[in-house]
């Protein structure tokens, strides 16, 4: 995986960030004190977990030789009493039994994303 570099950017809270070559930014909503120049930081963290989702719902039915046409995931993130709640669902297009959605369900759920969310997570941060 390749290393992500957050920069200061402009305005009060926006961050640059590099991957590689490619180059996004991160804020926080006006009502925030942000200038809503992009996504927040929990909503990269949403949208991690949606583009999981659907990447890897998309290569076990492209494996199995299934007709899923396209999966529409919506990923909200609330915080309730000090946890973060991650609602997700999953919208399944195209010609599939009943069967085929449910196994599409439990693949969801094995998503290297979800995977990481739900399992003991480790940071380990260091001054240079």
């Amino acid at each position: 995986m390749r290393a992500v570099v957050s920069r200061f950017g402009s305005g009060h809270f926006q961050q640059a960030l590099d991957v590689g070559s490619d180059h996004f930014v991160s804020d926080i909503e006006q009502e925030k004190g942000g200038n809503s120049s992009g996504p927040s930081p929990h909503e990269y963290l949403a949208a991690a977990l949606a583009a999981c989702t659907g990447m890897t719902l998309k290569m076990y039915a492209g494996r199995k030789s299934w007709d899923l046409q396209d999966a529409v995931v919506r990923v909200d993130i609330e915080r309730i009493d000090e946890v973060e709640i991650f609602k997700r669902s999953i919208e399944l297009l195209g010609n599939l039994d009943t069967e085929q959605r449910e196994r599409l369900l439990e693949i969801a759920n094995k998503c290297p994303v979800h995977k990481a969310l739900a399992g003991n997570i480790e940071i380990n941060t260091n001054l240079l």
